[in-house]
C-alpha cells in the first residue's frame, strides 16, 4: 500500500524521498525491520492474551529434562510470526505481483489449517488435533493452487540468455552486453551438479513418446503438492524443542532471499549465470518480513521459551518455504537447504519403519534411536536443548553455503 501511495506521490507532486520506495533493497530492509518490531513489541501482547485464554501446552510425559517445566506454556504464537509476516508485505510490496499473492494464499492457508489443529488440541482436549488426513488435504490442496497457477499464470515466465555466437553487436554503449529471448513460459527448474544446471519437468515424460508434453502440468503440479506436503511437514516435526524452529526456518529463509534477490537481476543472474526469472525479485520483501518475524518470534522463544508456535506456526513455515523455493525454481536443492527437516523427518520414518519391521519378525519391536525425531535422541543422550539447537543452526548454515556452492558446482 506505501508502494502505491508514493509511487502516486512521486509521479503527480514529485514527493521528496518518494522514489526510496522504488527500490528494491529500501523496501526489504523497512520491511525487516517492521516485521522486528511487530514481533517483539505486539509479541508481548499477544503471549500475554494467550496465558489470559488458558491456551497453555499440555505436554505428554516422554522423559525428557526439563519437560514437565514446559507445561502450561502459551501455544499459538505462530499468530505472531503470520502477522508479523502479512503486515510489512501489505505496505511495502507490490500486491499485483503474483508471487507475493501466491505467498500470502499459501500463509493464510496454512495458518488456518495449523490454527484449527491447534484450536482442537486445546477446546476439544483432543491431544490429537486435526486428522491427519484432513491435514494432508488441505495440504493437497495448497498444492494443486500453487502448482496450477505457476504453470498457467501469464506472468511466471523465464528469459533464457541467447547463446554468445547468435548475439549481435549492441547498436549503442548503452545497450547490454549480454542479450536474452523474450519471456516464455517453461517448466525448467534449477539443479544442482550437472553441466547447464537446468531441469525440465517435460523430460520426466517426453522420453516416453513426445506428444505428452501437453501433459507436463500434471506432472509439475503433483511435484508441486510433494513438494509442500514433505517441507511443511518437516519444518512441523521440527518444532520439538525451543528455538530450533524458528531459527532453522530463518537461515533457509535467508538463503532462499538471495536465490530470489539474484535470479530476478538481469545483471547478477547473467553473472552468476543462473536463470534469470522476471518479477521473482519482489519475493525479497515477503523474505525479508518473514525472516524479520522469525527471529523477532525467537526473542521468546528461545531457551527457556515464553511460547510456542504450535501447528499455527510450523506448517505455515513450511508452506511458505516450499512455495518460494518452488518459486525461485530451486526446489530440487531442498534436500540440502533443507537438510534439518529432512533428517527429522527421516528419522521417524526410519524409527517407525524398523519398529514395525522387527515387530513383525522378532515379536518385539526395536528401535533406530533413543527417540523420534532427531532432536529428542540427543536429548535422551544428556545434550541439553539449548546446545542441540545452536548446533542445528550451526549445520544449517553450513547447509545453506553448501547450497549456494551447488550453483557454481557442474
Amino acid at each position: 500500500m506505501l508502494y502505491y501511495l508514493f509511487k502516486y506521490l512521486e509521479e503527480m507532486y514529485q514527493f521528496t524521498g518518494a522514489s526510496l520506495f522504488g527500490f528494491l533493497t529500501f523496501r526489504a530492509a523497512v520491511a525487516i525491520i517492521l516485521s522486528l518490531l511487530i514481533s517483539t513489541v505486539f509479541g508481548k501482547r499477544i503471549i500475554s492474551f494467550l496465558q489470559k485464554k488458558q491456551l497453555g501446552e499440555t505436554i505428554r510425559d516422554l522423559g525428557l529434562e526439563g519437560q514437565q517445566e514446559k507445561a502450561g506454556t502459551p501455544t499459538m504464537g505462530g499468530v505472531i510470526i503470520i502477522l508479523a509476516t502479512i503486515i510489512p508485505v501489505l505496505l511495502l510490496a507490490k500486491l499485483d505481483n503474483i508471487y507475493i499473492i501466491l505467498l500470502l494464499i499459501t500463509t493464510l492457508w496454512m495458518g488456518v489449517i495449523g490454527f484449527v489443529d491447534d484450536y482442537i488440541k486445546k477446546f476439544k482436549n483432543d491431544k490429537e488435533g486435526l486428522k491427519g488426513r484432513f491435514k494432508v488435504l488441505g495440504q493437497v490442496g495448497l498444492g494443486i493452487i500453487v502448482g496450477a497457477t505457476l504453470f498457467f499464470h501469464a506472468d511466471v515466465t523465464i528469459k533464457e540468455k541467447i547463446p554468445t555466437h547468435l548475439q549481435v553487436e549492441p547498436v549503442s554503449n548503452e545497450a547490454p552486453s549480454v542479450q536474452f529471448y523474450p519471456e516464455t513460459k517453461s517448466t525448467k527448474t534449477t539443479i544442482p551438479f550437472v553441466k547447464s544446471n537446468e531441469f525440465d519437468y517435460a523430460d520426466l515424460i517426453t522420453w516416453i513418446h513426445p506428444g505428452l508434453e501437453k501433459y507436463v502440468w500434471i506432472v509439475f503440479v503433483l511435484a508441486v503438492v510433494f513438494i509442500i506436503t514433505a517441507v511443511s511437514n518437516g519444518a512441523n516435526l521440527t518444532d520439538g524443542i525451543d528455538g530450533l524452529a524458528a531459527g532453522t526456518s530463518a537461515i533457509i529463509a535467508l538463503t532462499l532471499g538471495i536465490f530470489a534477490w539474484v535470479s530476478g537481476n538481469i545483471i547478477f543472474s547473467d553473472y552468476l549465470n543462473i536463470m534469470y526469472i522476471p518479477r521473482v525479485e519482489e519475493i525479497t520483501i515477503y523474505i525479508a518480513a518473514f525472516v524479520g518475524a522469525l527471529i523477532g518470534f525467537l526473542w521468546y522463544n528461545s531457551y527457556p521459551a515464553q511460547v510456542f508456535m504450535g501447528d499455527t506456526g510450523s506448517l505455515t513455515i513450511g508452506g511458505i518455504i516450499a512455495v518460494i523455493a518452488i518459486a525461485v525454481r530451486k526446489e530440487w536443492l531442498i534436500p540440502v537447504l533443507c537438510g534439518i527437516f529432512l533428517v527429522e523427518n527421516l528419522s521417524v520414518v526410519m524409527q517407525v519403519g524398523y519398529f514395525k519391521y522387527t515387530k513383525k519378525k522378532y515379536g518385539a519391536g526395536r528401535r533406530i534411536f533413543k527417540m523420534s525425531p532427531l532432536h529428542h535422541h540427543y536429548q535422551k543422550l544428556g545434550y541439553h536443548e539449548s546446545k542441540i539447537v545452536t548446533r542445528f543452526w550451526i549445520v544449517g548454515i553450513l547447509l545453506a553455503i553448501l547450497t549456494i556452492v551447488t550453483l557454481k558446482i557442474r
